[in-house]
């Protein structure tokens, strides 16, 4: 850590907001003007939108995350968690991986901790549940998915080739519809190379509480997404819920009944409830209250902004919707953490801070290889796709949103091997406990059996005799 007098600007949370600002404010500061420290529990941002894509097998997992030493090499890079905050002595507690916790002063502080996955006390789902929120997730996902397909056409009984080959997927927005259209694809991809297993062995199943899916790209365009995803094989159930998953057996509020090993959750995300300890003044759902200028209700040296941040729509409010709120997606994320570096430099200078506008240019989601549908907003007109050109749209974006040119290099050479070369569809579960082969070769071997009547530490020979 460093000891230096500098002002030390604080940032909580590596992720696209995190990873952003910082860069914003080194580039903008004079050399030696403050120290930037970002603190997060992972040493690396995930971009969000390409976890589907991961889980699928179309992009390498190492290439949707960015390790944040290397990008922000001019900053304090801290594996850890901040767990609480002294506003009135402008102090926070840091718990690093390991070792004992320690306090570390600021000047300023950025709130950027993001989302987890929204949960409900419902039973079976924290044993049986599979988030996708992290790029562990997507990576354990195929894996598991691969595995179930293994297991089915490895064994006769029919029981647990069913329970293998149903999967359920719970969360009908853009997480939740990319990601099963996605598996889908890398499913009956990898059912050619398996002798008694077929996709149309598999059941795939999406629930949503809502009664549309997709709800970001308009009415028509989800209505075609449903309809898509129907035309494919997938049972898709709208206006119901999960009420249970005990040991795997689903239970939906419409009285469907299944058995299933793989159960997705993507029923939208939530603030970080950590932000519940900072003493930082919240809104009914949790998020930081922000002024247009993303600094904080009540404060001059604290900015928030992306998934964890209740941010006002000044465009969506001037056109007459009063309660207007910047949606959580990468879109607004990445505009906020530019204008919060920008302010977080002129606060830090005495200069005028300046408000967040910006009006939505649409969305794109990817439902598979070639599949997709866009919404592109150019003024007041809508420009709706769908098919393979939503798809180039989807993949387009995404692919230039991407932070770093090394990753996007890496990306699109992922996507421009896949035109040539098969799907990779191998499993690699053993992962998962990497040391279990070799502990089961290094282990000491079980001591032999010992007749009444011999000492142990008789002779061979002897016991021998008289056994």
């Amino acid at each position: 850590m460093s000891t230096t007098e500098r002002p030390r600007i604080l940032v909580v949370g590596g992720g696209y907001v995190g990873l952003y600002a910082a860069r914003r404010i080194l580039k903008k500061m004079r050399y030696g003007e403050a120290t930037v420290t970002v603190v997060d529990p992972r040493s690396y941002m995930t971009y969000q939108p390409f976890l589907p894509e991961a889980a699928a097998g179309s992009i390498s997992p190492r290439h949707v995350v960015v390790p944040l030493r290397r990008v922000l090499p001019k900053a304090e890079v801290l594996t850890g968690r901040v767990t609480t905050i002294d506003q009135d002595r402008k102090v926070a507690t840091i718990a690093p991986l390991v070792g004992e916790a320690y306090e570390l002063p600021f000047d300023y502080l950025v709130i950027a901790m993001g989302a987890v996955s929204r949960t409900f006390p419902i039973p079976g789902l924290a044993e049986q549940g599979i988030g996708m929120k992290g790029v562990e997730e997507s990576i354990g996902l195929r894996n598991h998915v691969l595995e179930q397909l293994d297991k089915a056409d490895s064994t006769t009984d029919e029981d647990i080739r069913r329970k293998a080959l149903t999967f359920v997927f719970v969360g009908g927005g853009f997480a939740g519809a990319e990601t099963i259209g996605e598996v889908e694809d890398m499913a009956r991809d990898a059912a050619k190379y398996y002798t008694s297993v077929s996709r149309e062995d598999m059941r795939f199943i999406l629930v949503d509480a809502a009664d549309k899916i997709l709800p970001e790209v308009g009415p028509k365009l989800g209505q075609y997404g449903k309809e898509h995803l129907e035309g494919r094989g997938v049972e898709v159930y709208l206006s119901t819920s999960m009420d249970s998953c005990v040991d795997g057996h689903v239970v939906l509020k419409n009285g469907l009944e299944v058995d299933s090993n793989t159960i997705v959750w993507t029923a939208g995300v939530k603030p970080n409830p950590a932000l519940a300890r900072f003493g930082l003044p919240l809104g009914p759902r949790g998020h930081v209250d922000c002024a247009p200028t993303l600094q904080v209700q009540g404060t001059d040296y604290i900015w928030a902004a992306g998934d964890n941040a209740q941010v006002p729509d000044l465009v969506g409010r001037k056109a007459g919707n009063e309660n207007a709120w910047c949606p959580p997606n990468a879109q607004h994320a990445l505009r906020q953490a530019k204008v919060l570096g920008d302010n977080v430099v002129s606060g830090m200078r005495g200069f005028p801070q300046k408000e967040y506008s910006h009006a939505n240019k649409g969305a794109v989601a990817g439902l598979g290889l070639h599949k997709g549908v866009a919404m592109i907003v150019m003024g007041k007109m809508k420009i709706k796709l769908k098919g393979r050109l939503a798809w180039y749209m989807h993949r387009g974006y995404h692919g230039l949103a991407m932070p770093t040119w090394n990753r996007k290099i890496r990306i699109f050479a992922d996507w421009t091997l896949g035109m040539f070369l098969k799907r990779e569809v191998v499993s690699l579960g053993a992962m998962e406990n990497p040391r279990e082969e070799f502990y089961e070769a290094a282990k000491p071997a079980p001591a032999p059996a010992v007749k009444a009547g011999v000492p142990a530490a008789a002779p061979t020979e002897e016991r021998a005799k008289a056994s």
